[in-house]
């Protein structure tokens, strides 16, 4: 821990922690060096082999009466791939009492914790984080919406208090049912990335430690040094994580770096490997910019009702709508013939109807997504998006273009129309699948899994239909007996569809 300046005459040249952890215990070996400013020599080491939550460093400076603010810094190893460099302490500033320049600074204690061990510094439990004074004198947020981590196991929760309006010493408190991690952090905005964060992470031992974390995207965000954080209270107790910890740290993203900002909040959970996080399993995100500073009760964001009626549109577009034109045009126009109205077959007509109703929810639900976000997401989902939006686009004008029937080169038509909607079709189900992981915030992924069952259940449909159209087409079988078998397979197949559609309807109303 270098701290020096030319006043003082005295350099505490060296100082590191090495921490060793076994189920019971923490033991913290300490080595400190104090040299002698001039030949560096008669250096002393203690080392100490007693179990230990903190370590006390006294330090006495030479007299001075022109003497400047001190700061120390220390670097913390807790093993070989583990360590934090550069972690300051609350800057020391000189005092001198009148006696001929004989005084000294007041000792500062150092309280240490490792930001990814499992140390224990106080064997705390839930009951003492809990939602009393929430909007009073701290700031709380909380899934679901103002439950007590005092009263509900169930309850995620987070909290920010600051000492007193003028002092930057920030408390804060997090708790949540996992068997892994739970985090909070700070975003400019409401995606995951350049985000400041910090971790309540459980260990392959049991233990619970706090992370420091600055998230980058996609990747499992990047460890940094605890800093200026002390009083860490960790524990896990009935499946319940919970940290607290007091904090001088300044709140640091891309674009915005300081305690006086706005950010959104973003509380995360999941699994953990070897004291290691692994990708969340939900999110609750703060629907605007936070100051931390001020007492209130943050409200959780949810999809707004535009992006709900985004994929509830696309999801009947494409999943029934558009599945019902395409089996009708490919299955039900060779047992309809000689059936007309107004001129025209009912198949085509039946065919037309729907695929138009499926291009124009389309059209709506682009339309509705980029008027709300204003903006480019980023993703898979709205390059799919566009992809799916030009394709239909063009479906319709080919079909105004088509050539007559009895012409040379219908089957050009014939197939680049079909190829066209299978195209689409599947650009469509990956669309979906990727728009419902980004709103799925349930723990079992619910509605990713009703849409593995909506889509198996079309697929067996399609199976059926194209078996009983091969099969057919070789034999004598009668036009009414072909009916018979492809009319209630249609039917079985819309009452299926029927039933997927609504729970997935629901499950995005409830997002």
């Amino acid at each position: 821990m270098p701290a020096t300046t030319k006043e003082s005459q005295l350099m505490i040249c060296f100082f590191k922690m090495i921490c060793s952890r076994t189920e019971a215990q923490v033991k913290l070996w300490t080595a400190v060096k104090t040299c002698n400013p001039t030949t560096l020599e008669l250096c002393s080491i203690s080392r100490s082999d007693s179990i230990k939550t903190s370590i006390l460093v006294t330090w006495r400076s030479e007299a001075s009466r022109d003497g400047k603010p001190i700061q120390f810094h220390a670097s913390f190893v807790q093993n070989y791939k583990t360590f934090w460099v550069d972690v300051t302490s609350l800057v020391l500033t000189f005092s001198d009492d009148g006696s001929g320049g004989s005084t000294s600074l007041p000792p500062p204690t150092i309280t240490s914790s490792t930001t990814t061990s499992t140390i224990d510094l106080q064997h705390a439990s839930p009951g003492m984080i809990s939602s009393a004074d929430c909007g009073i004198n701290k700031m709380c947020f909380s899934q679901p919406s103002d439950c007590d981590p005092a009263v509900s196991v169930d309850c995620f929760f987070m909290s920010a208090m600051m000492s007193s309006p003028t002092d930057k010493t920030i408390r804060y408190e997090m708790t949540g049912p996992s068997n892994g991690y739970i985090s909070f952090g700070f975003s400019d905005d409401q995606m995951m990335g350049n985000d400041d964060i910090y971790i309540c992470c459980k260990g392959s031992d049991g233990q619970v430690g706090l992370q420091h974390a600055f998230s980058t995207g996609r990747t499992t965000p990047q460890a940094v040094p605890l800093g200026n954080v002390t009083d860490v209270t960790a524990s896990a107790q009935d499946r319940v994580i919970s940290c607290s910890f007091t904090s001088m740290n300044t709140v640091s993203t891309q674009r915005t770096k300081g305690f006086n900002k706005t950010y959104h909040l973003m509380f995360a959970h999941g699994p953990s490997s070897y004291g290691q996080i692994q990708l969340h399993v939900a999110t609750f995100i703060s629907t605007d910019k936070i100051d931390i500073s001020r007492p209130q009760i943050v409200v959780k964001a949810g999809w707004s009702r535009v992006i709900k009626a985004h994929g509830a549109l696309m999801l009947i577009a494409w999943m029934t709508t558009g599945s019902l034109g395409m089996m009708v045009a490919r299955y039900v126009k060779g047992v309809t013939k000689g059936h007309n109205l107004w001129g025209k077959d009912v198949w085509f007509l039946v065919h037309v109807a729907v695929m138009c109703v499926t291009v124009a929810a389309t059209i709506i639900a682009f339309i509705l997504s980029f008027s709300h976000v204003k903006a480019w997401s980023k993703g898979a989902h709205p390059v799919l998006g566009c992809l799916v939006m030009i394709l239909s686009f063009l479906q319709p004008v080919m079909a105004l273009m088509r050539c007559g029937q009895q012409h040379r080169l219908r089957f050009l038509f014939n197939w680049s129309h079909s190829l066209n909607a299978v195209v689409i079709k599947t650009l469509a189900v990956a669309a979906i699948f990727t728009g419902l992981k980004l709103i799925d915030s349930t723990l079992d992924h619910w509605l990713m899994k009703v849409m593995g069952g909506f889509v198996g259940w079309e697929s067996l449909c399609y199976i059926l239909l194209e078996v009983h159209l091969n099969c057919t087409v070789s034999n004598t079988d009668s036009l009414k007996s072909k009916k018979i078998t492809v009319i209630p397979l249609m039917i079985l197949f819309c009452l299926g569809n029927c039933a997927f559609l609504v729970a997935l309807l629901v499950g995005i109303g409830m997002s």
